[in-house]
Parts: C-alpha cells; structure tokens; sequence
C-alpha cells in the first residue's frame, strides 16, 4: 500500500524536475532515511501530540538546501501525514533515476575477496547482455561461491560448489 502511495510522489516529482534536481533531491532523501533510522526521530514524525508544522520544521532543518521544491515536496508530505513514507519515496525515487539512466546497482556475494579488476569484468559482462550500465558492489561473506544480484532488474545469478557437486553427482547416478 504505501509502495503505492509513493510512486504517486515520486511520479509528480519526476514530472515536475529535471535531472539535475531529481538527482538533489534522492541525496537530500537518502539524508532523511538515515535520520529515520534514528528511534527517537521516528517517535516524533509519528507522534499525535506534535504538530504537523512542527514536524515538517524538523525535518527541513536536517537538510540544509536552497530548493524550494524540494521543501514544498516535504511540505506535501507532512500536511498529508505522510512523512513516514520519505524512506519508501527515496527508494521508488531511486529506481525510476535507475530506470531513465540506465544504470543499475548490484552485489556480488562471495566468501572470498574479489579484486576490482574481477568485479569491473562482471560488470562489464553485465552490462553488455542487460544493454545498461551496472555498478557491482563486492561483499564477501559465507556464501559458498558467487552470487549476483541486480534487485532492480530482477535478476540473481548464482554459482555454488555444492550445487555443482550435487548437479555431478545426478550426472553420474544417471550415466550408471
């Protein structure tokens, strides 16, 4: 429901700016997500007993910007109670840039360390069968093999020792 309720913001914000401001406004939002992280903050955008106004003032002084639409989009948000939903807004925000240019975030998971030249190599792979330009992130953790993952596009691609032992072990059971 609230997916919903943001895309709705972030398509009148996709119609009303343009690059340049989109893009201004997805870091000021990405700056008002680390603040909701924050319980106390959170308390008080959900608090019955602080007013709206007081609440939007709250948040513009977090961010210190000169756009005005930036702080009417905030405005909007607060005199229709939906301040909650700037985490959910920062995310569609992030995808719809994603979708007009082209560009994709992924992972890669593995349980060793990949060097960048094997990491610019996947995304080099990748960007030539999606036709996008994609940015791989390297996490090493307990993983056993590769694992990428574009949430954006949909698409997990993965490689496991045991999969493949299991996949050989089938292959000879049905050779014999």
């Amino acid at each position: 429901m609230s997916g919903a309720i943001a895309k709705k913001y972030v398509n009148a914000l996709m119609s009303s700016c343009n690059d340049a401001e989109l893009t201004e406004i997805y870091g000021l939002l990405t700056q008002l997500v680390g603040a909701l992280t924050i319980e106390k903050f959170h308390n008080i955008i959900l608090s019955p007993d602080v007013s709206a106004k007081a609440k939007e003032e709250l948040v513009l002084s977090l961010v210190e910007t000169k756009n005005t639409k930036f702080q009417n989009f905030i405005k909007l948000l607060s005199h229709n109670d939906r301040l909650t939903l700037i985490s959910v807004v920062a995310k569609e925000l992030k995808y719809q840039l994603s979708l007009k240019n082209n560009t994709y975030e992924g992972s890669v998971a593995t349980n060793f360390k990949m060097s960048q030249a094997q990491v610019s190599m996947l995304e080099e792979n990748f960007s030539k069968k999606f036709n996008a330009k994609i940015k791989l992130n390297a996490n090493e953790n307990s993983y056993p093999g590769i694992k990428v993952e574009l949430d954006d596009l949909g698409v997990e691609v993965s490689f496991s020792v045991e999969r493949l032992k299991a996949q050989l072990t089938e292959h000879i059971l049905k050779a014999i």
